[in-house]
């Protein structure tokens, strides 16, 4: 090793930072809740060729995939200082349509030639168009799902494209509030591109770009270590998504990890075919859970870039619900497939080191969007958000009541902002007491978060674990089954797990979400 150990600690939080600034500005010059809210958006720092080398502590299942999205943008165009390429397109580089990712060329001591890094943001727009309010519709195909943009240009050497922008705004419902934030978009990766080029200033490119090397082989090595430290093996599981929103067939995620040495092949052949719903996921999203499960297990100290993934071997078949193929539909693949792919790799990896793994978490982003029209405000509004659940238990402890899990990092929607942004008025927020497993650790409580619309509203629900429940580990017990209730007229109404329906003004949406599993025998009880 011919680094400064010193130094690569220095770029990891220099570059670590940039992220986090982009983040900040995202966040506070954002128009709607969905983002200045509840944070759901995702920025990252990337070498000359695509390699991500840096990324803020944001949403777990953009940041694994937005390499992809990187690399579409650089295979799609020539990039130019001053340019900005935008795309949401799943299968030309994107995740699911209201994931919209702005990416930004960096250049350094010069202005031609090749660019040295890009900077890129993603984030979850309440509205992209498509056949319901809020674009996460009971679809069969993407076509259905709102407006797709192929990696384009934006911005051409600093200028809008004025008329690509008024075409997508004119495909949305809500323009206004997707015009604030996409500006807001753009102000995050200028300030990236401007913090990168300071940076530059200061050091000079040739030692940034060594130590941006040296901490993708820093990772990798860290990665390899842990993995050495399992013992050699195939370990397998497998568990089920209730069902894709349009039949009521279970769907199987299946994976084995074989572990040789200080790499790892993660085989995920035996899963389910695509889907005719909405719940298929792309290669990206897989790639992204991956990533994820194994930079948790291998510890926080490691820096988060594309060295993790170097000893690790995807085996996605194509045409599965992993890894669909144009044009099925993929609006929850994103959300809830990426849930349930992470509760297979952490369920075979307690099989290979138990005393680093949970139980399984809620296992659901309990997606709800609601849209109509505000007479209030005379125009049209579209409110999005997923809702907490259960924390698995640990091996030494229990689990986490109310909190987004693995592959969500976000906020709640304040109830004083739901009530002031939209024509809905929250009647309970509480902890789902007594939904987490029983266990010598128990898992964490979901929440019950009920809604009501004071408008007459369409309403689409993608949520799971309604018919799976989140399994415990070592004996311990699983966690409860998350509910759907329509209250009309004071009368409860059951909800399937995925659903669009009309509410009618003045009825109450209830969500109760799932429990995480327990860990461990109880004492005293045969579980």
């Amino acid at each position: 090793m011919n680094f400064d150990p010193i130094k690569l600690e220095l770029y990891k939080n220099i570059l670590t930072s940039v992220s986090e600034e982009m983040g900040v500005t995202l966040q506070r010059t954002a128009f709607s809740p969905n983002i200045k809210e509840r944070l759901d958006f995702s920025c990252a720092v990337f070498d000359a060729s695509g390699q991500m080398i840096a990324q803020a502590a944001h949403i777990p299942v953009h940041l694994g995939s937005m390499p992809l999205s990187v690399l579409a943008a650089i295979e799609h165009t020539d990039m130019e200082c001053g340019d900005m390429i935008i795309l949401n397109d799943p299968y030309r580089g994107g995740t699911h349509l209201p994931d919209i990712t702005l990416v930004a060329p960096v250049f350094g001591e010069e202005t031609s030639g090749r660019p040295t890094f890009y900077v890129a943001n993603r984030a979850h727009h309440a509205d992209v168009g498509g056949m319901t309010p809020g674009s996460m519709p009971l679809s069969t195909s993407v076509i259905q799902e709102g407006i797709r943009i192929p990696p384009v240009k934006l911005v051409r050497r600093g200028e809008l494209d004025t008329d690509l922008w008024e075409l997508i705004l004119s495909n949305v419902r809500t323009p206004t509030e997707r015009k604030g934030d996409m500006e807001a978009q753009l102000a995050a990766n200028r300030i990236g591109e401007r913090r990168l080029q300071e940076i530059v200033a200061k050091y000079g490119i040739s030692e940034i770009q060594t130590y941006m090397q040296e901490l993708c082989d820093y990772s990798s090595r860290m990665v390899k270590s842990f993995l050495r430290e399992i013992p050699d093996g195939v370990y397998t599981y497998s568990d089920f998504m209730d069902n894709d929103g349009i039949s009521d067939a279970p769907i199987e995620i299946r994976v084995a990890i074989e572990i040789s040495g200080d790499s790892a092949v993660v085989d995920f052949t035996g899963t389910s075919e695509q889907v005719k719903g909405s719940v298929n996921a792309i290669y990206a999203i897989t790639v992204s859970a991956v990533f994820y499960t194994f930079r948790c297990v291998a510890g926080v100290d490691v820096p988060s870039n594309a060295g993790c993934m170097a000893p690790i071997k995807i085996i996605a078949p194509e045409g599965s619900v992993i890894n669909a193929k144009f044009p099925s539909a993929v609006a929850g693949g994103n959300v809830e497939t990426s849930q349930r792919i992470v509760d297979v790799l952490f369920g075979a990896l307690a099989k290979a080191c138990p005393e680093k793994i949970p139980a399984a978490s809620s296992g659901t982003m309990n997606n709800i969007t609601v849209g109509g029209y505000d007479n209030t405000r005379g125009s049209d509004f579209t409110y999005y958000e997923t809702i907490a659940g259960g924390m698995g238990a640990r091996p030494t402890c229990d689990g986490i009541d109310a909190i987004h899990t693995h592959m969500t990092n976000t906020m709640n929607t304040p109830i004083e902002t739901i009530e002031t942004s939209y024509p809905m008025q929250v009647e309970q927020y509480a902890i789902r007491h007594g939904s987490g497993g029983a266990g010598e650790y128990k898992g964490g409580a979901g929440v019950v978060r009920s809604i009501r619309v004071l408008t007459d509203a369409e309403v689409t629900l993608l949520t799971e674990r309604r018919k799976y429940h989140p399994y415990g580990l070592q004996d311990a017990d699983s966690g409860k089954l998350g509910r759907n209730v329509l209250i009309h007229d004071g009368k409860e109404h059951p909800l399937a797990g995925k659903v669009t329906f009309s509410a009618n003004k003045g009825d109450v949406i209830q969500i109760e979400t799932p429990g995480g599993g327990g860990y461990g025998k109880t004492k005293g009880k045969s579980l």
